[in-house]
């Protein structure tokens, strides 16, 4: 996706490089398509670059939260299992929610901080009940959590603590990288995400039995690409008779080698993208500290900034339909604050779940949210007419 004359501020436009093309037409050159020691060498890289032991490379940040859910629930050594309740933010993507319903977890929905845009964990310390056993924690639009209290909120209730990372890679907070303040964290690589490996996933763990219960449910739950000495089930040493040993109900996620290849040339400029983003936020919270009519994201510790997010205030409030109109002829692409107060959504009659009364916030965000882009390179002239064009509704 690029800019035009009719989309002059994207929501979303290519990281890549000559770089990534190279590294695309060496796998070509290779004939090794399917996962291989490309993918193995991105994992081993991002999982050093964020400081954890171990990473595991899915086909999709979704994929990666299904992963997580599952070893969280299959190993042996963690409390959770079906019928527990886990802490959820109202606000959040579908496939936050799915894998824990599919695993038979019941959502327990908790609002959100108007300004942070994660969950308010006020309010997630009071719905801590007896069958509550966990927090999935979403870092959201690249604003990480308040990982002090966060972690210690899970800790003194002896809760599993898990984190949502899919868009906020790069995000710290108290010196934490987002994504690695739980037991598992999860990543996306899509193409609107801060690196791009097409479609793409990746899980963090510190814990070398959740790593191998990954690796083997990553892959139809099949013992092969485990060690000879591994936590997830003895192996024969024979290869032809532990190729087709399946031992954890698991899936065909597996990344392709063209994308491992992709990542470990994104890995590489992370730290520019985080910055370029940064440095676009910096002009962006100056620009609209005099808007009274729109609430900007508050930063928590050090945000990557997936995007710029606006809540409709004043003047403004009630008139999103209004103003979304207004952005698109102007060149703005704006969507939704991911997935609005989520409990709102049909596919509720689905799931298992404890919603509150009332989610004042989420339902703020979900009548009167939306957010825009935010990009690697400068985007002052995007951010200008954006703040001019709401100025004149306003």
């Amino acid at each position: 996706m690029t800019a035009s004359a009719e989309n002059v501020f994207p929501l979303a436009t290519s990281s890549w490089d000559d770089a990534e093309y190279a590294a695309l037409q060496r796998v070509i050159a290779s004939g090794r398509f399917t996962m291989g020691p490309l993918v193995a060498q991105f994992e081993r890289e991002f999982a050093g670059h964020f400081g954890a032991r171990f990473g595991v490379m899915v086909n999709s940040g979704s994929s990666a939260n299904l992963i997580a859910i599952a070893a969280a629930v299959l190993d042996p050594r963690i409390d959770l299992n079906p019928g527990d309740e886990v802490l959820v933010p109202a606000v959040s993507w579908a496939t936050t929610y799915y894998p824990l319903h599919q695993y038979g977890l019941v959502l327990k929905f908790v609002d959100i901080d108007v300004d942070t845009l994660n969950m308010d964990l006020d309010l997630a310390a009071e719905a801590i009940g007896p069958r509550t056993k966990a927090i999935f924690a979403v870092n959201l639009l690249g604003n990480p959590n308040d990982f002090t209290r966060l972690r210690a909120l899970a800790e003194a209730n002896n809760l599993v603590l898990l984190e949502d990372n899919c868009e906020s890679l790069g995000a710290k907070d108290a010196g934490v990288y987002a994504g690695t303040a739980g037991l598992l964290g999860t990543f996306s690589a899509f193409f609107s995400h801060h690196i791009s490996t097409m479609e793409g996933g990746l899980i963090l763990t510190d814990d070398e039995q959740l790593y191998q219960e990954m690796v083997s449910l990553r892959a139809h739950g099949w013992t092969r690409e485990l060690p000879i000495d591994n936590f997830v089930h003895e192996k024969s040493g024979d290869a032809f008779e532990d190729a087709f040993r399946f031992v954890l109900p698991g899936y065909n996620v597996r990344p392709l080698e063209m994308s491992g290849a992709l990542g470990i040339e994104q890995l590489k400029k992370v730290p520019t993208l985080v910055e370029g983003r940064r440095t676009n936020a910096r002009y962006f919270q100056r620009k609209f500290l005099d808007l009274q009519s729109v609430r900007i994201q508050k930063e928590t510790g050090e945000s990557s900034w997936f995007g710029f997010s606006l809540v409709l205030e004043g003047t403004l409030a009630g008139r999103r339909a209004e103003v979304v109109a207004a952005l698109t002829a102007a060149g703005i692409e704006s969507r939704p604050i991911v997935g609005g107060n989520f409990t709102r959504n049909p596919v509720m009659q689905h799931l298992v779940a404890v919603v509150p009364d009332a989610l004042p916030v989420a339902d703020k965000i979900h009548d009167d949210g939306l957010f825009v882009g935010n990009h690697h390179f400068p985007v002052e002239a995007g951010i200008d007419l954006l703040h001019d064009t709401l100025q004149r509704l306003s």
